[in-house]
């Protein structure tokens, strides 16, 4: 059974390595063995995603699909071996300009079908990889020769792998560097069969788990907000910081709330509450940044680069989410629920 993860977990790291904390520091040290979502400990899964989160916003960006990619690996099966202390990433995006096509290849040379677990090729440009120059191994979306939507294990230190500098240029998250990667016939194993990656479980799960990133990062924001409101602040300033207290407690209320519900329905499909819980996130951070900012002023922004750099990074990473398309989405959901399924409009 799994032992909760204590919620202090990342302290010793980071206070011995600051801001210079990376993945591999985190993978080193176990931090990335964690309770699988819908196992009966998806809060303390998210907790860590949190923690991560409050201290640097692109490292879990890279640790968050690190996880996901163990996560993903465990649910679909067909992992290849990999080394001790292996970085993955999990790169899903399907922009329309950036298609990877999966080939059957066997060792021998002979086209030995298209199913799980069998060796691959991979030819095209995945776009937002993130981490690409760091990580080792990563979980790849791409298309089979049918057109059916597959994942494959690709190992990233082999011939037919070149990470780009190419497809980003924001301020925000640049740490994360989510670049192009161009794949020349890299050899790769195929995960689950084709449409798996979005029909398990798993995929709405860890969707709310991007939430709990996103309120990490709004997290760390608010400590520093408070770490510079002393006794004598005047009215305004702790006006702020009890709209970020409101904020910040709804959050947080609706994800373990969610949490609790992907632990009771872990087979079940957790669409409307994740979506419910990362629009709710989303409009606690964007509230949360509005606030830190008029409450500490100009100061802060500009010469505290920690602040700085999480006030520049959170708007980044909030646009993971599909805003007005995700609300509509969700209104959808709602008009197909029945009256006794909307418990969550209720006391």
């Amino acid at each position: 059974m799994f032992d909760p993860v204590p919620a202090d977990v990342l302290t010793p790291l980071a206070l011995r390595h600051g801001r210079g904390l990376s993945l591999g520091h985190l993978v080193e040290a176990g931090i990335d063995v964690l309770p699988r979502p819908g196992s009966g400990h998806t809060l303390a899964r998210w907790r860590v995603l949190a923690a991560v989160a409050a201290h640097d916003l692109s490292l879990v960006k890279l640790f968050e699909g690190h996880t996901d990619a163990l996560a993903i690996l465990a649910e679909l099966g067909g992992a290849p071996s990999t080394p001790r202390g292996a970085r993955w990433g999990t790169w899903c995006a399907e922009p329309p300009d950036a298609k990877v096509v999966f080939e059957p290849a066997a060792a021998d040379g002979k086209n030995d079908g298209n199913g799980a677990g069998q060796a691959i090729r991979m030819h095209g440009t995945k776009a937002w990889c993130s981490g690409a120059a760091s990580v080792t191994h990563a979980v790849v979306s791409g298309w089979n020769t049918a057109g059916e939507p597959c994942l494959a294990a690709v190992s990233m230190t082999q011939p037919g792998v070149r990470v780009t500098d190419e497809g980003w240029h924001a301020v925000g998250m640049a740490a994360s560097a989510s670049v192009d990667v161009r794949f020349d016939g890299a050899r790769a194993v195929q995960i689950g069969q084709p449409g798996d990656y979005v029909r398990r479980p798993g995929f709405w799960q860890g969707g709310a788990g991007i939430a709990a990133c996103w309120f990490g990062g709004a997290l760390g924001i608010a400590r520093q907000v408070r770490k510079g409101t002393g006794p004598k602040a005047d009215a305004h300033r702790l006006a702020h910081l009890g709209a970020i207290e409101v904020a910040l407690g709804g959050a947080a209320a609706l994800l373990r709330e969610a949490a609790e519900w992907i632990d009771r329905h872990p087979k079940d499909n957790a669409q409307r509450v994740a979506m419910c819980a990362r629009l709710a996130v989303e409009q606690a951070a964007t509230e949360v940044m509005r606030h830190a900012g008029r409450a500490v002023g100009a100061g802060p922004l500009c010469r505290d680069p920690q602040f700085a750099q999480a006030m520049a990074d959170l708007p980044v990473f909030l646009r993971q989410s599909h805003a007005e398309r995700d609300l509509a989405a969700l209104g959808q959901l709602a008009t197909q629920t029945s009256e006794e399924e909307t418990a969550s409009w209720t006391l």
